[in-house]
């Protein structure tokens, strides 16, 4: 068992860098989901189980990229045009064709199979064909590249080739690639099952009225939607109460049905915060005191062998904590490869002093400067409790530990909403 936690806000107390704190989430996953057969249709946004192998080459035959005519570029005259005639007609879905008779072309269509023999298809509005009915022959211009027009078999994907790895997370294109191999399912992991609780005696739900001293309940409807966006089924066990013995009773029962538990509020040292507590009692806590801002007080840690998540109270620092801890830790229990966030560089609109020793960030806007350049800017209300910060941002500003200024025009790194579906 863990000694009993202190103060995390307290500054003797040393705090967890936010690349340590990863760096434990990481060690920490283990998929525990099984897999299932998933129908193409149903299967976006589903974690492959096992690599996507291609069973044979696509195309799996050499075909034409144009409507036009096929011939062996070998049989035209130099510098000069040349009349060839006309010895087949090849359409898409036909056989594949006997070999080109040598000295002629063939009538061919896009997709349709490539003579053997042929090396070069021109489209039909760059020849001349005879009016009337001798339609028999064609007349190639001189000066046609060779080789063009035409798309080799395994061009797109080779035989055996590993097109998409396990752990991928399907997207419309990748079923479209899945579905050109002639897979009708794919093997998936089972979806993740995630139990989210807030607590609070001054929590309420939505849509009820409000006694006094009570604040309606924020992180559990956000955090929900969150999950959700990952793919993950969410179980909403509602808001506990400021009492221990529930606290433990609640979170007891949770694990033993659930794949992860994210709570907010309840992880600070006050007299009516039991979250650490009951960790303590049923479990272990991996890390508890965060360098960063928002969200200093983040706890992480299992209760018999159920990860979980413990969120701060402050609705701002549970939004940004669970994009750069919950988001990649849940895609990753799901199956998924860990998913590294996406961060651009770009020149700041703003300056700032910031106190060196933890990561920040910022909520900030992209704009644009009269010379048509992208740059960032930093919400003008950076509190941990402003929501309509979060509404009116297009992602994060990352501040690293050692950075103590940014000027004006300084490169920082900008990491978009969109990376965590809540753009």
């Amino acid at each position: 068992m863990q000694p009993t936690l202190n103060d995390c806000f307290a500054a003797h107390h040393q705090l967890m860098p936010a690349e340590d704190a990863l760096a434990q989430l990481r060690k920490h996953v283990r998929v525990s989901a099984g897999t299932e057969d998933c129908e193409l249709s149903s299967a976006k946004g589903r974690i492959l189980a096992e690599d996507l192998i291609s069973p044979s080459a696509i195309p799996p035959f050499n075909n034409a990229a144009v409507d036009g005519y096929a011939f062996d570029a070998n049989a035209l005259k130099n510098n000069q045009d040349t009349t060839l005639p006309i010895s087949a007609y090849i359409t898409a879905g036909d056989p594949l064709p006997a070999s080109l008779l040598a000295g002629t072309a063939v009538r061919i269509f896009t997709g349709a199979p490539l003579p053997e023999g042929a090396n070069t298809v021109i489209m039909q509005e760059d020849v001349e064909t005879p009016a009337g009915d001798n339609t028999n022959v064609v007349t190639i211009p001189s000066g046609l590249k060779t080789g063009t027009n035409w798309r080799p078999a395994g061009e797109d994907m080779q035989a055996g080739q590993c097109v998409l790895p396990k752990g991928h997370r399907l997207r419309p294109q990748d079923i479209g690639c899945a579905a050109a191999m002639g897979h009708a399912s794919l093997r998936v992991y089972k979806t993740l099952k995630v139990a989210i609780f807030s607590t609070g005696n001054e929590i309420q739900n939505p849509g009820t009225a409000l006694c006094e001293g009570g604040i309606y309940d924020v992180n559990r409807f956000m955090l929900a939607t969150q999950v959700r966006q990952t793919g993950a089924t969410v179980t909403d066990l509602g808001i506990l109460p400021d009492d221990l013995e529930s606290t433990v009773d609640a979170l007891s029962l949770a694990a033993t049905t659930h794949d992860i538990i994210l709570t907010s509020g309840g992880v600070s040292t006050g007299d009516k915060d039991h979250i650490s507590t009951a960790i303590e009692q049923l479990g272990e806590i991996s890390f508890w005191r965060l360098a960063i801002k928002p969200g200093r007080p983040l706890a992480f840690g299992n209760i018999q062998g159920c990860p979980l998540i413990g969120f701060p109270g402050n609705p701002v620092a549970t939004g940004v904590c669970f994009m750069r801890f919950g988001f990649p830790l849940v895609c990753a229990l799901a199956g998924q490869t860990w998913p590294e966030p996406i961060q651009l560089t770009l020149p700041a609109a703003f300056s700032l002093n910031k106190k060196p020793g933890r990561t920040e960030w910022l909520r900030a806007k992209l704009k644009t400067d009269h010379n048509g350049q992208t740059l960032v800017d930093r919400h003008a209300k950076q509190g941990s409790g402003i929501l309509t910060s979060l509404v009116e941002a297009d992602g994060l500003i990352e501040l690293g530990e050692s950075v103590e200024h940014i000027e004006t025009g300084d490169p920082v790194l900008f990491l978009p909403f969109s990376q965590f579906n809540v753009a």
